[in-house]
């Protein structure tokens, strides 16, 4: 295969590719305008892996590595990577990034996420590669 056949498939994946990344970045620039602060990847790592009073984190069900398909703790349904890297559909909606952390936060951690944590956590997974 040449470089030409090669560079239309490329520009192609990354037309497809950098909006939804791009989408990431927003979510993450709103919460940026939010707490008027820095998020904190270190941060975001140990939100992760933190559990909460009813023994869940977010590891527990999307595993030590948010690049692996996760499962469900219990309905054992599949879940989806985290991480943009290898689930680029991942944080492109606000709306269903707010529903997720509404949700999820309460289960793993029995309460609400801070803008600061969501901020710190989205740092965590854009730079899981």
């Amino acid at each position: 295969m040449n470089i030409q056949f090669r560079a239309p498939h490329l520009l192609a994946c990354l037309a497809i590719a950098l909006p939804l990344a791009a989408s990431a970045n927003a979510i993450l620039d709103g919460y940026q305008a939010e707490t008027k602060g820095t998020f904190s990847a270190a941060a975001g790592e140990k939100l992760y892996n933190t559990v909460g009073p009813k023994q869940l984190s977010c590891s527990s069900c999307h595993t030590s590595s948010p690049k692996n398909v996760g499962k469900h703790a219990k309905t054992n349904k599949a879940i989806d990577p985290m991480a943009p890297s290898v689930n680029p559909k991942r944080f492109s909606d606000s709306a269903q990034v707010e529903k997720w952390f509404k949700r999820n936060c309460n289960d793993a951690l029995g309460r609400v996420c801070t803008t600061q944590e969501k901020g710190d956590f989205v740092s965590y997974m854009l730079s899981v590669k």
